[in-house]
């Protein structure tokens, strides 16, 4: 069978309904571990999600990618070199230029659910990207509780998963017979150590509750499993845990995308594929403003399409290679294709404010 999942197709998604083979060195939880009736509740319930958050199915259709003479695209290979081997893919570029959207069009193309999202700051830590366990909560609960104490032991372990949540890695690496789609935004504006803590987690594939785990283990080596229904980033969702460890059965997606503005080290490049997207061209430009116009009013989207190309003209410098982003020349084109649009003298003078590029000083 063809060896691409994703084609940047996003008029007519297909949907992934089974990931390629792993290689022997990126296998994880075996497929027959996961339960077939609760993982078949557990996409339909994605599904339904990721249908009702309109803004993101719409960034998801409009990403466009520029394709070579013989019909070829880095972005397309690298995102199905990244399905195939289960690596992270690190996705550079200029402001604008698509990187984040990337992550929507894999999502919805494939179907794969709401794209997880984690942006990146600069006090980001892995812990609580993995989970979060909110102790005081549950001492002010067990405090207007007085009658807890008397409860059976079942009942104490399944209130603890009240008061756990797993963030948006956490949940990505939940065992499904599917991947999720991670996005790590902006990884260059983290701390100098967050990308050393990933790597254990992109090579093993797993990580583990300290709260459920000490819970297991007080109930001694010869007790049966302990299992534990806690929230997940998805709203109003649940997952069971089971001793404390989340191990994935499919690699997530994973788009880390960057500006370029620190390098990483050799053990963190190593388990990533790299890519960058390429700057814009009057050719590429054209299909991403039209995909996000398609809905526009028929009357002014006609007579702002005659004008296209002399817009794109003024947004581009002479070789091509703006520092503006796309967001720019959109909002310019969404003043045009009003019905109440401003004059073309009101309209040059928006652009010089529509147009600063991004580096320029106040």
């Amino acid at each position: 069978m063809p060896w691409k999942y994703f084609h940047a197709n996003t008029t007519q998604p297909q949907g992934m309904t089974q990931p390629p083979e792993p290689p022997p060195w990126r296998q994880f939880l075996p497929r027959k571990t996961v339960d077939g009736a609760e993982d078949e509740r557990y996409w339909k319930d994605l599904h339904q999600l990721a249908a009702q958050d309109v803004r993101s199915v719409q960034r998801g259709q409009s990403f466009r990618v520029q394709f070579d003479a013989q019909g070829h695209s880095d972005i397309v290979d690298a995102v199905n070199a990244a399905i195939h081997l289960r690596r992270p893919l690190l996705v550079t570029g200029l402001p604008g230029s698509g990187k984040t959207s990337l992550a929507y069009a894999i999502a919805y193309e494939l179907q794969l659910g709401p794209v997880l999202t984690w942006p990146i700051t600069a006090r980001a830590n892995l812990v609580d990207a993995l989970y979060r366990y909110d102790a005081i909560a549950r001492l002010q609960d067990a405090q207007l509780d007085k009658t807890r104490q008397d409860s059976p032991a079942t009942e104490e372990e399944g209130d603890l998963g009240d008061y756990i949540q797993l963030g948006p890695v956490g949940t990505a690496f939940l065992p499904s017979r599917l991947p999720r789609v991670l996005l790590i935004d902006e990884i260059d504006k983290s701390d100098l150590n967050l990308p050393n803590d990933l790597l254990n987690l992109f090579e093993e594939g797993e990580f583990e509750i300290p709260e459920l785990v000490r819970r297991k283990r007080q109930r001694g080596a010869d007790s049966t499993d302990l299992t534990v229904e806690v929230r997940t980033a998805d709203p109003d969702m649940t997952a069971p845990v089971t001793n404390g460890r989340v191990k994935c059965c499919e690699f997530p997606i994973v788009i880390m995308t960057s500006n370029g503005e620190r390098d990483f080290p050799p053990a963190f490049y190593r388990r990533c594929l790299r890519v960058k997207m390429p700057s814009p061209t009057p050719e590429s430009l054209l299909p991403i403003v039209r995909s996000h116009f398609a809905t526009a009013d028929p009357t002014g989207w006609t007579e702002a399409e005659t004008n296209l190309t002399a817009i794109i003209g003024d947004f581009l410098d002479k070789n091509h290679r703006s520092d503006r982003a796309t967001d720019q020349l959109l909002n310019a084109i969404y003043l045009m294709t009003r019905n109440d649009s401003p004059t073309e003298a009101e309209m040059k003078r928006l652009q010089d404010l529509l147009f600063r590029r991004l580096s320029e000083a106040d």
